[in-house]
């Protein structure tokens, strides 16, 4: 194990800014001292200390950070590879020292051995699934699905089975949904399977009625069975990120919301225009919340977000993500988790805490 100090030295990284990566759940150290508080971290986290160094000499933004992290020991370049190149599209021309650290970057990416692609399966999946059950999951995360083209891994919704549980899985960088749900008839190790956008949709649209659904996988061919009908497609030949390091997040301040009010104050009340994430180029608007010691979540207007006595801090969230998240949690009642400013805000049910989405946070100036 390595100090603070000592990962410090060797990465290039303040000690303060490690203490920042741990509070925003970016990098958080291996063992914390329960006494002292001191903390600690693995050898392997001395590299990634170091490879996040070079991002942020880059300028990358923190959600693409967290990605290529999660992503940067898997077999799939192609993720990590095409977060680099979107970054540097969006570099000024006068960004050469990020240039040449993102290029470094790259170099280190053509000298590794594993494949850029997963490695097709042989052996089959089969999984016996409740259909309305299949159909809600699929119904919690599908919003987040990612539509870049040159994210392609990212353009679908990963089933992620081990033992009797399966995750629903999607993400497009700035937000990503889980839904967790019971699975029969997987014996085998854990598999898992990105099933393209489309093909997810077609296969909720099978699930209407009550009964079982029959998934199956076959080499690259991905179907689903509800009754007499059926969806069948090829999935898709790519790693999906380490989702389960992505939702290991600091323990933040819990609140529970009426989400019909919440969702009328969210849209009548005020917002700032923040920097275009979308594909289409339009700016977001930035809804900046507040919750107050007493556990009430306000919609905060320009110079009300700031610090305030007791320490609690405005977050700012894209409007348009968080009502998507609102509508596909599908319940009267959520809770709002707030961590640092910089951490996501995930956006929990009050009755499942398997099924879950997060919202990266849009940085405020003041």
């Amino acid at each position: 194990m390595h100090s603070i100090g000592e990962t410090a030295r060797a990465s290039g990284l303040g000690v303060s800014a490690l203490r920042f990566y741990d509070r925003a759940g970016v990098l958080v150290p291996a063992r914390v001292d329960p006494v002292s508080g001191y903390r600690w971290y693995a050898p392997e986290q001395v590299d990634e200390a170091r490879l996040l160094a070079r991002l942020r000499r880059a300028g990358m933004p923190l959600a693409d950070i967290r990605l290529v992290l999660a992503g940067w020991s898997g077999a799939d370049t192609d993720l990590v590879r095409g977060l680099l190149q979107a970054h540097l599209r969006r570099l000024e021309l006068g960004l050469a020292g990020a240039r040449s650290e993102v290029s470094a970057l790259r170099a280190l990416l053509d000298h590794r051995e594993n494949p850029m692609t997963a490695s097709p399966r042989t052996a089959a999946v089969r999984l016996s699934l409740h259909a309305p059950e299949l159909a809600a999951a699929l119904g919690a995360v599908r919003f987040a699905a990612g539509g870049d083209p040159e994210l392609p891994m990212l353009g679908g919704v990963l089933f992620d089975v081990e033992g009797d549980a399966l995750h629903v899985v999607a993400t497009d960088r700035y937000r990503m949904a889980v839904a967790r749900m019971t699975a029969a008839g997987h014996g085998g190790p854990r598999e898992q399977v990105i099933v393209p956008a489309p093909l997810a949709d077609a296969m909720r649209a099978l699930l209407s009625d009550d009964g079982p659904a029959r998934f199956t996988v076959e080499g690259d061919r991905v179907t689903l069975e509800a009754g007499e009908r059926q969806a069948s497609g090829q999935r898709l030949a790519y790693d999906f990120p380490d989702y389960r390091r992505l939702v290991r997040l600091p323990s933040g301040r819990r609140a529970v919301v009426d989400v019909p009010a919440f969702r009328e104050e969210l849209e009548s009340g005020p917002v700032r225009v923040g920097e275009p994430v979308r594909q289409d180029g339009t700016a977001q608007d930035v809804s900046v919340l507040r919750v107050a010691d007493d556990g009430s979540v306000t919609v905060c207007g320009d110079g009300e977000a700031g610090e305030d006595d007791a320490g609690d801090v405005g977050v700012g969230v894209d409007r348009g993500f968080l009502l998507d998240a609102l509508a596909a949690a599908d319940r009267d009642r959520l809770v709002l988790e707030f961590g640092a400013p910089t951490a996501p805000l995930a956006i929990r049910r009050t009755d499942d805490e398997g099924t879950f989405s997060l919202l990266m946070p849009v940085r405020l100036d003041d």
